[in-house]
């Protein structure tokens, strides 16, 4: 899907940010779990409903899965001009390695419907790092 940039999207500003969960992942069967916490900032001058979410989860092994729902986190906030939003939430995938994508839906307080990318980010265990020679 393309997103056509307008305005009043490129003033809201995603910030992902993701950490591997040893104490929910069981390596021996390919259960990788993160925690990702998402920052959304609202730099417009208008406030912003967030009304859906879209994601794209790359589990590293050929495996893509996608998510689509209300909101996030039971959610639908509204965020005001200059305000930000935080929330935290978890992907589990099968291999060490993977990464995340996708896009949020907002309508402003005039009606405007615009969708948002959400940054790649992402997900790696620690035992996945090695040296680079």
């Amino acid at each position: 899907m393309m997103l056509t940039a307008s305005p009043l999207a490129e003033s809201i500003r995603i910030r992902p940010r993701a950490v591997f969960v040893p104490e929910h992942s069981e390596t021996t069967v390919q259960r990788f779990a993160f925690g990702y916490e998402i920052v959304i900032e609202n730099d417009s001058d208008q406030p912003v409903t967030l009304t859906d979410r879209h994601w794209v989860i790359d589990h590293g092994n050929g495996c893509l899965k996608e998510v689509r729902g209300e909101g996030v986190v039971g959610e639908q906030p509204r965020i005001l001009p200059g305000e930000q939003f935080a929330y935290r939430s978890g992907a589990v995938i099968e291999s060490p390695a993977g990464r995340m994508w996708g896009d949020y839906g907002f309508v402003s307080d005039q009606g405007d419907v615009l969708r948002v990318t959400i940054p790649t980010f992402d997900l790696v265990a620690p035992a996945a790092f090695r040296t680079i020679q």
